[in-house]
């Protein structure tokens, strides 16, 4: 199976892109084992990538009424 950075088309663009060419924004990958973020004006720059569990946690503490 071929990782998901190995295919640029599995990047897709953060619902929350903003206006115009939705270029300010992120994007995301998965594999079964992590969740990889790049900056989309940046793409061959840095990636981070997660172990699933730890995203979802970081992404449930951030919905969280008592993380704002």
């Amino acid at each position: 199976m071929r990782h998901p950075l190995d295919t640029p088309d599995n990047w897709r663009k953060s619902s929350y892109s903003g206006g115009g060419d939705g270029n300010n924004c992120v994007e995301i990958t998965n594999s079964p084992t992590h969740i990889s973020v790049r900056d989309s004006k940046s793409p061959t720059n840095r990636i981070l990538s997660f172990p699933v569990p730890s995203f979802t946690t970081f992404l449930q503490s951030l919905k969280s009424p008592t993380s704002r």
